[in-house]
């Protein structure tokens, strides 16, 4: 019996990359042994997501996400809490795109879809933030709602220098949260200008800011940035592009499984560069949850916990 594939794609993303392509998308499935199927997302709230619950529920085999980290996360929201997962292809069109990064799959849209039909795949860890899940990155403080204050327009015209001016924009506003920030082997209490927790080492197009996040380990990359005043602020960010910033008096990076965030003040927590929720918040990864196909000769084995032996497997 055929496998079967079901394509949720973001008909906007990308100048509609994945529309203008998507008989090709569905051709060269159908050509690796896939029975074919495609839904176009709709601006609804959480439509991505009740799609992928749908295919989880008919027994597909493949699920495939095309779109920016946005339509991603929808779609791994809907396959998460299932006791029976199927793996998942990305065919990246967004304007960071980290999570792609992170998996070595380019933004061709032909190029991406062949990758998932080599069919290489890697047991990757997920976030959930409460009862959210999350691929690439969570977050607290004005810096992180960079990516929901930049409107969608602007972010199809300008790409990520959209987030750039955005940013430019917001740095008079930028100030500390009064937090307390519990993680695997300790604490932080006090002011804090932002939070981020990856799980790969590509957050906002840069790939130095986690330099020591492996996709398969179980653990966040917890990234604290203490309160500082706004030169210093503006250095450590320069310093963070470097990757030479973890090592700073104002800067706390661990480790963690789990990470427990309560503010006195609102906190508003960006998930994979959409809101969230607020504060309280419960974040906890979970190791190897989804397997999803990747370029797999183009990671490095540096990014991986587990021997590339053990780790990638290949569908026959």
């Amino acid at each position: 019996m055929k496998k079967r594939a079901r394509v949720i794609y973001n008909p906007t993303s990308g100048r509609e990359l994945i529309k203008k392509n998507l008989a090709d998308v569905l051709q060269i499935l159908e050509n690796a042994g896939y029975v074919t199927s495609a839904h176009a997302t709709t601006p609804e709230a959480g439509d991505a997501k009740r799609e992928a619950e749908l295919a989880v529920a008919d027994g597909y085999d493949l699920v495939v996400a095309a779109g920016g980290d946005g339509t991603i996360n929808e779609v791994i929201n809907g396959i998460a809490e299932q006791p029976s997962r199927p793996k998942v292809g990305i065919i990246p069109t967004g304007t960071t795109n980290d999570f792609a990064r992170a998996l070595h799959v380019p933004r061709d849209v032909i190029k991406a879809t062949e990758i998932i039909a080599a069919g290489q795949s890697v047991a990757m860890d997920i976030g959930k933030a409460n009862d959210t899940y999350f691929i690439n990155i969570g977050g607290g403080g004005r810096l992180t709602e960079l990516t929901y204050d930049v409107p969608s327009k602007l972010k199809t015209m300008l790409g990520q220098l959209a987030y750039y001016l955005k940013g430019i924009e917001m740095l008079p506003s930028f100030k500390a949260t009064k937090v307390k920030i519990e993680y695997d082997d300790g604490f932080f209490e006090g002011e804090a200008m932002f939070f981020l927790l990856g799980l790969t080492n590509s957050i906002g197009g840069f790939e130095k800011i986690a330099p020591d996040a492996k996709l398969d380990d179980g653990k966040f990359s917890l990234i604290v940035v203490k309160k500082v005043n706004l030169p210093e602020f503006i250095r450590l960010i320069t310093l963070a592009i470097r990757g030479d910033h973890i090592k700073e008096p104002n800067v706390i990076y661990v480790k963690s499984e789990k990470v427990v965030v309560t503010s006195e003040e609102k906190m508003l927590i960006n998930l994979d560069g959409e809101l969230g929720g607020e504060t309280p918040m419960t974040f906890q990864n979970l190791n190897q949850h989804i397997e999803f196909f990747a370029n797999v000769e183009e990671i490095p084995a540096s990014d991986l916990d587990v021997k590339y032996e053990e780790q990638f497997t290949i569908d026959q």
